[in-house]
């Protein structure tokens, strides 16, 4: 095992936790780099105590193009429940909606509720693994069809490209 493998054994974590400690910092100080750096290197060594098999990650123009998604969803979703608490949709109705998943991948369906719960106005309230009905509960909530079609299409579609 080379050196560097050592120091960072899962290199994407490390840059993803270092370039996070740097947007949470809002600083590309020596310090902070080099700070994320060792909190990258040491926060991916814990995963090796962990002993996870490797995600099996496929279809990287997928990867990209489900990130401009889920950006492009984060940023509705933020206008829409920027109106909901100005009050400029009258009466929002929250709910739960059931959606039947496909995805059984533990890594899909750990992306799939950082999608979820990233997207302001739902959260991730459920999975049943037996059935593989997920539920999520959305504040402003009209249709409930147009969820499971976009949770389904937008996204389930995609993760099971990405980790099948």
């Amino acid at each position: 095992m080379s050196l560097l493998r050592r120091v960072f054994p899962y290199p994407l974590l490390s840059v993803a936790l270092a370039v996070m400690w740097l947007v949470l910092q809002q600083s590309v100080s020596v310090f902070n780099v080099l700070f994320g750096l060792a909190l990258g290197a040491s926060l991916s060594r814990v995963m090796l105590r962990l002993d996870p098999e490797p995600p099996p990650i496929r279809r990287p123009l997928v990867v990209l193009q489900l990130t401009g998604i889920v950006l492009y969803d984060i940023l509705m979703s933020n206008l829409r429940m920027f109106a909901v608490i100005l009050n400029f949709t009258r009466n929002p109705k929250s709910g739960f909606v059931n959606i039947p998943l496909e995805l059984r991948n533990r890594y899909g369906l750990a992306a799939l509720a950082t999608i979820i719960t990233s997207t302001p106005g739902t959260f991730w309230a459920a999975y049943d693994r037996r059935s593989g009905v997920l539920t999520i509960h959305v504040l402003d909530l009209h249709e409930p069809a147009q969820w499971v079609t976009t949770i389904k299409e937008r996204y389930e579609r995609r993760l099971l490209e990405i980790f099948r």
